[in-house]
């Protein structure tokens, strides 16, 4: 066995073999995974967490560059957070949203006093694709429209209007579910849709087909466009200069109201609280979760407008949840807000993106021959991985699986050998770490990665044989 200090300095063992033996037989027992053939994944017992790390039952260190799922953006076990938690637990541990709860109220002021002029109320959920769904439902009921217009290239999650919204392939074996979905193109330089030859020309003719796609749908039609306001596991795709604002100046000229979906960018990823204050754009709702309190306890929700709260201060609003604003996610929540200003993370998350990353990354596309492009801002970046630079032939193919994802699988494969616990989407190695790295783990991080693209330029080189 094993033996670590924990946080209070105790000595504690990460288990022996039979313990991760059990918890291996329980999960393949008895747990049903989400986005896997059940009998084709493995997953790895994990013992502990602290800080940006975790560790299996072997003592085998990973260094977390994904944030699990981009969520834990304070990190493992953040001693804050997790006081917070039982400092609620031993006053109040739940209590249904029909009553006024001071966690939950507090945390209601905080996100509306920091996200957009006119923010007036917060709906909680408990979780991103709620949110989503519960923000669409809003708009329709808002503006007695039912169209919803959403980008290919899109997450926006499993639920049934969420995956509808959805624009890739986790949609496709769902159906239809929401038949007033329809699907654009966004801004994508890298691989324009556009033919566009510079940024300012992706972001026109982006705005020219969307303007299209309102005409044609029928504007009057038309209740909201739902956007990631950058891009997440798609891609990391960060709009181009006037292309938020375009889509403000349309939806405002028609009276279609804007969702900015930022369950995954929100409270810092980007180094501002929400990614949306980086754009010069103000939105009618926005949604999110994970980084609000950083998954400690289940926790979403929809910031509404003025306008959009006042449709509902005589008109009923017919939706809920029984662990709407949960106190104990709320606790977290209010914490969260104060370990951002005592850490001065959003300071910190800019400095890192600006002097860390953004040269490291540049170095990687001139001396490796299978990094393509690399993109980001603040702690949210990615290198997309190449056969060819002068094609911009992917390393895997779109939707690739078995045998064809095996060159992607490889570079994977070596950054977990390295001790790193990658984000990888498609043909993207995607950099995500916790908000609290040092500057000496995300070098390390960096270095690890930059180890495992060797393997990428090997399989590269394959592929141009």
């Amino acid at each position: 066995m094993n033996d670590y200090t924990d946080l209070a300095g105790k000595t504690k063992s990460f288990g022996d073999a039979t313990s991760e033996r059990e918890v291996r037989e329980l999960d393949r027992g008895y747990v049903f995974h989400s986005w896997s053939a059940q009998s084709k994944i493995d997953p790895l017992p994990v013992a502990r967490g602290e800080g940006v790390r975790f560790w299996d039952y072997s003592g085998k260190e990973y260094l977390d560059f994904s944030s699990q799922l981009v969520n834990l953006n304070l990190g493992h076990q953040h001693p804050g957070l997790v006081a917070s938690i039982k400092d609620q637990a031993d006053r109040l541990a739940t209590i249904q949203p029909g009553f006024a709860n001071d966690a939950r109220g507090e945390l209601a002021k905080r996100i509306v006093e920091s996200s957009f002029e006119n923010a007036r109320s917060v709906f909680f959920t408990n979780g991103g694709a709620e949110a989503n769904e519960y923000a669409v439902r809003m708009a329709r009921h808002h503006t007695g429209r039912q169209k919803v217009l959403s980008r290919f290239r899109s997450y926006h999650g499993s639920t049934a209007t969420a995956i509808t919204l959805t624009g890739e392939p986790r949609r496709w074996a769902n159906g239809t579910l929401d038949p007033n979905i329809v699907h654009f193109f966004g801004p994508y330089q890298y691989r324009s849709e556009f033919y566009a030859e510079s940024a300012e020309q992706e972001a026109e003719r982006a705005l020219r087909h969307l303007e299209h796609t309102i005409e044609l749908e029928g504007p009057n039609t038309i209740a909201a466009v739902i956007l990631e306001t950058v891009t997440g596991t798609n891609g990391v795709l960060i709009p181009p200069p006037g292309y938020l604002e375009g889509v403000r100046a349309l939806t405002r000229k028609h009276g279609i109201m804007l969702i900015c979906d930022e369950v995954m960018v929100g409270f810092g990823r980007l180094g501002s609280m929400f990614a949306f204050q980086q754009f010069n754009i103000t939105p009618d709702l926005v949604t999110f979760a994970k980084g609000v309190n950083s998954g400690y306890v289940p926790l979403g929700g929809v910031i509404l407008s003025a306008d959009m709260h006042n449709s509902f201060t005589e008109n009923t609003f017919f939706g809920g949840l029984t662990y709407s604003g949960h106190p104990l996610a709320c606790a977290a929540g209010v914490a969260t807000f104060d370990i951002f200003k005592r850490e001065n993370i959003l300071e910190r998350v800019q400095d890192l993106g600006e002097r860390v990353i953004a040269p490291t990354l540049a170095e990687f596309a001139q001396r490796h021959p299978s990094v393509g492009e690399v993109r980001g801002r603040g702690l949210f970046w990615a290198i997309e991985l190449v056969a060819d630079k002068s094609t911009r032939e992917p390393l895997i193919p779109f939707n690739a699986a078995g045998d064809a994802a095996a060159p992607m699988n490889s570079v994977v494969s070596a950054c977990k050998e390295g001790g790193l616990w990658p984000f990888a989407a498609s043909n993207r190695l995607q950099i995500a770490p916790p908000l609290v790295i040092s500057e000496a783990d995300l070098r390390l991080g960096l270095s690890i990665i930059d180890n495992a693209l060797h393997v990428a330029d090997a399989e590269a080189s394959k592929l141009r044989e």
